[in-house]
């Protein structure tokens, strides 16, 4: 059947520990794997044309309110490279030259190039989640994604998403809320 703009597709959701493991990618498969929370997300496949949130909310009818953003940001310090993952809800950007450039202690921050953050996470562009990351970096959280309830994110691939509790997100190791990271 031809997509057209104005269908809205059924989500299907199923719990992450039933879904295959295609699904996702793989450092999030390997972190969920010993993470007892996994128990609490959901996998929905999508087309992966449709992985970037705007159009994913088109066409399956989830408003950006539900949905959050996982952006990965660098900076220099001393020839270094650090990263971060930031989550912010999807109606809201993250202040990457003010809250985490300072959180960062580098003098510039920015989206890391996309063959850098492909490269360094082990997950496709416009699917990067803050699950599974490398354990060094930092996942800055937005008090509104983790106090929201339910929200929907990457899942490491493009072709589905996960849905959970926001304030599930808090519990990954190195996880801080960061009031003023979303404006």
């Amino acid at each position: 059947m031809p997509h057209h703009e104005w269908m809205i597709e059924t989500l299907h959701w199923l719990p992450l520990t039933d879904a295959s493991t295609d699904l996702v990618a793989k450092p999030v498969s390997v972190f969920m794997a010993g993470w007892p929370a996994s128990a609490a997300i959901q996998v929905a496949e999508i087309d992966p044309a449709l992985s970037d949130t705007a159009q994913f909310c088109d066409r399956y009818g989830v408003t950006l309110a539900e949905s959050a953003n996982c952006v990965v940001v660098t900076g220099r310090r001393e020839g270094v490279a650090r990263f971060a993952a930031c989550v912010v809800p999807a109606t809201m950007r993250a202040d990457v030259n003010g809250v985490v450039r300072k959180l960062l202690d580098v003098r510039k921050a920015s989206f890391a190039p996309m063959d850098d953050a492909v490269a360094s996470t082990g997950m496709e562009y416009g699917g990067i989640t803050p699950i599974g990351l490398p354990e060094a970096w930092p996942v800055y959280l937005a008090p509104e994604v983790v106090e929201g309830g339910d929200v929907i994110i990457g899942s490491g691939v493009r072709k589905s998403k996960l849905r959970l509790p926001g304030s599930l997100l808090a519990k990954l190791p190195s996880a801080q809320i960061v009031t003023g990271l979303a404006r």
